[in-house]
C-alpha cells in the first residue's frame, strides 16, 4: 500500500472549499485502487489537504495522470505548489 499526503494553500474561504470538496467527493469514490481518502485541515491558516491510501503505486500513478488530479489546482484555487509526500506502508495495526 501507498500513503500519499498532500497539503495545499487555498485562496478560498473554508466554507467554499468544503462545498467544492463535498461536490467532488463522488469522483474519488470511483477511482480504482483508492482505498481511502481523508480530507484534512492543518493548523496553518488556509492550509488544507488530503491523505490518500492507495492499493499500489500503479493506482497512484494512474490517478496522477487523470483529469481529476489535474483539476485540483483550479478547483481549490491553490495559490502555491502543494507539498506532496508519498510513503510506503510497511504494515498496518488493524485489518478491519
Amino acid at each position: 500500500m501507498i500513503l500519499q499526503i498532500i497539503k495545499l494553500k487555498s485562496d478560498l474561504p473554508e466554507d467554499e472549499l468544503l462545498k467544492r470538496a463535498e461536490e467532488r467527493a463522488i469522483n474519488f469514490k470511483s477511482i480504482p485502487g483508492l482505498l481511502q481518502k481523508y480530507y484534512i485541515k492543518t493548523s496553518n491558516e488556509g492550509e488544507y489537504g488530503g491523505v490518500y491510501l492507495w492499493e499500489s503505486e500503479q493506482s497512484l500513478k494512474k490517478y496522477q495522470e487523470s483529469e481529476l488530479a489535474k483539476s485540483i489546482p483550479s478547483a481549490y484555487a491553490i495559490n502555491q505548489t502543494p507539498d506532496i509526500e508519498i510513503l510506503d506502508v510497511i504494515f498496518q495495526l488493524r485489518n478491519e
